[in-house]
């Protein structure tokens, strides 16, 4: 997997000396001098990861970082932090800003490599929900894709062997998370697939089981795979650091911890979690609004045409019978006219509401357009629809709607036409023209009466 790396630092040696590493990765990399360089590249042109520099002249890392992750439309740019500061004061101050990792002078290759390469598969995979959230302006996404409102008190699962390990940590964390404890990671396992959890912490130095074996069960399992995960690693155990990012960890500290450190990246990868969380809700939500009516709340005709295929398909594949009924609202046009288009408005949603009211579970009712509703039935004969569409003919007759918008109260009938996959009906679009036909039938002899169509 392939990106663009932004370089930034002051000192053309280290430039050209981290330029060199990830060429070698086959990343594509640019560079910056300073750190308005910086900025300006990144207001301009696609970044997906930034090396930066924290000592540099006219404003440090620790800004740049600050005005990156200020910004909405580059706050979910990953940004690890290059630099000869290597006192845990320093990293919080990183974090703080909102730096994703600290790489310390001189850079170790595979760590480096490993990082990028890992945050890079984070990135990717959050990219792909902000591109899809981007297309629902609709549902205010603008306000889905800021890093707004995402603090609050966490849930946090450590998985822990060691009982003066496991007090160290939830200390630490008190003030910003609730914190389940287990020593059992097969118990762990089941808690982070069964419980509402933002972050599972792993201690690296499991006694009686493989702490990546439980991270690596964690990414595979469907419920658990995109939970972040961060790793409590021994200082110069570089090997398990690298295995633990190539396996999809979110991060690491080194132990001896440092109270604060723990704290500072908790917060960023809860942050994280409940962002992309948002993300995928606006998806959710987008999907649905595409697919529903806003005034009736049924499926529109958009999912109609997608799902009936489905539908015919899999009743032709099984042998089973499909049918469709499409109705139409009586003289909805005087309605409009007489009462205004309010009061046609709320005769379209009671008459949504009765249809609901009638047909199966496993019926799909549709708004198709204006006043025409289509309910496409499963499983369903000839004769077992002709049923199904009298009860609702009967349902729409059987009592006035009553209007609280405009205080009417009006007697309304709906007109029906059905169709069924007998013999000589090969496709869907085929089947929705025999019901329309059998509906301009119905509507042409006087209204208020089902007419299937001729076999």
């Amino acid at each position: 997997m392939t990106a663009r790396i932004l370089v930034v630092d002051d000192i053309p040696a280290n430039v050209k000396l981290l330029e060199a590493r990830l060429l070698a990765e086959y990343f594509d990399v640019l560079t910056a001098e300073n750190g308005f360089r910086a900025l300006e590249i990144v207001d301009s042109t696609h970044v997906d990861i930034i090396l930066l520099d924290v000592m540099m002249p006219g404003i440090d890392g620790f800004e740049v970082c600050e005005r990156l992750k200020s910004n909405p439309r580059t706050a979910h740019i990953p940004v690890v932090m290059v630099t000869a500061l290597d006192q845990p004061a320093d990293r919080v101050r990183g974090l703080k800003a909102g730096a994703d990792d600290f790489l310390t002078k001189p850079v170790n290759d595979l760590q480096l490599v490993s990082r990028v390469k890992s945050l890079v598969r984070l990135k990717a995979l959050s990219d792909e929900l902000r591109i899809r959230a981007e297309t629902a302006r609709t549902i205010g996404v603008d306000d889905m894709l800021k890093l707004d409102g995402l603090e609050g008190p966490g849930q946090v699962l450590l998985v822990d062997g060691r009982a003066s390990s496991q007090e160290r940590i939830i200390k630490a964390l008190k003030p910003i998370a609730d914190v389940i404890a287990m020593s059992d990671p097969q118990a762990a396992l089941f808690e982070a697939a069964e419980t509402p959890v933002d972050l599972v912490i792993v201690n690296g130095s499991g006694d009686d089981y493989d702490p990546l074996r439980l991270c690596a069960q964690l990414r595979l399992l469907e419920r658990t795979r995109l939970l972040p995960l961060l790793v409590v690693a021994e200082t110069g155990d570089e090997d398990f650091v690298i295995r633990a990012l190539d396996l999809g960890v979110n991060d690491y500290i080194l132990r001896p911890i440092d109270p604060n450190e723990l704290v500072a990246r908790t917060l960023t990868q809860i942050k994280r979690k409940r962002y992309n969380d948002r993300l995928r809700l606006s998806v959710r939500q987008t999907i649905e609004l595409a697919v529903t009516d806003g005034l009736t709340g049924l499926h529109n005709r958009r999912y109609l045409d997608n799902h009936l295929k489905t539908l015919f398909n899999r009743a032709a594949a099984r042998g089973r019978s499909l049918s469709v009924c499409i109705t139409d609202i009586d003289r909805f046009k005087h309605v409009n006219d007489t009462y205004g288009h309010d009061a046609g408005d709320e005769v379209l949603k009671e008459f949504a509401r009765r249809i609901r009211t009638t047909v199966r579970g496993a019926d799909l009712a549709c708004r198709y357009g204006g006043e025409e509703f289509v309910v496409v039935m499963p499983d369903t004969d000839p004769g077992q629809a002709a049923a199904i569409a009298e009860r609702l003919r009967s349902i729409i007759e059987g009592s006035p709607f009553e209007l609280a918008h405009a205080r009417l109260s009006l007697n309304i009938t709906a007109s029906m036409g059905i169709a069924s996959n007998v013999e000589g009906v090969e496709t869907p679009e085929q089947l929705l023209k025999q019901a329309d036909r059998a509906l301009y039938e119905a509507k042409s002899s006087g209204r208020n009466r089902v007419v299937a169509a001729a076999a």
